[in-house]
């Protein structure tokens, strides 16, 4: 039996799902260490940090849906090895599961 090569969109799912994953990630940790170095920064609405961290935020979050759009698209590969695209499935939507969850405690929390 030969090896089925790897569903591309797959592979381009799951490295989008893992980029998204390393800024979330560090979202977490320099949001941490700017509330910690100067309480309350994050909560005002017109600081300058707080909009490029919500920026990076959001392209992430986007991120994750065409990861999430490229990986049902590799389902649908036929003759190919589908890991990849359902790993990228799976990953994004576990990460926008808790980012919603996250978004409200924070919106029940003010």
């Amino acid at each position: 039996m030969d090896k089925l090569k790897h569903t591309g969109l797959g592979i381009a799912s799951f490295i989008i799902v893992s980029i998204s994953i390393i800024i979330i990630l560090t979202i977490i940790v320099i949001g941490g260490m700017m509330e910690a170095s100067t309480p309350g920064i994050l909560e005002d609405e017109t600081s300058m940090e707080a909009m490029i961290l919500g920026l990076f935020g959001i392209i992430s979050f986007f991120g994750l849906l065409v990861a999430f759009g490229l990986g049902i698209a590799g389902l649908f590969q036929k003759d190919r090895n589908k890991i990849f695209a359902i790993l990228g499935i799976i990953f994004s939507i576990v990460i926008i599961i808790f980012i919603i969850f996250i978004m409200n405690v924070i919106f029940l929390r003010s």
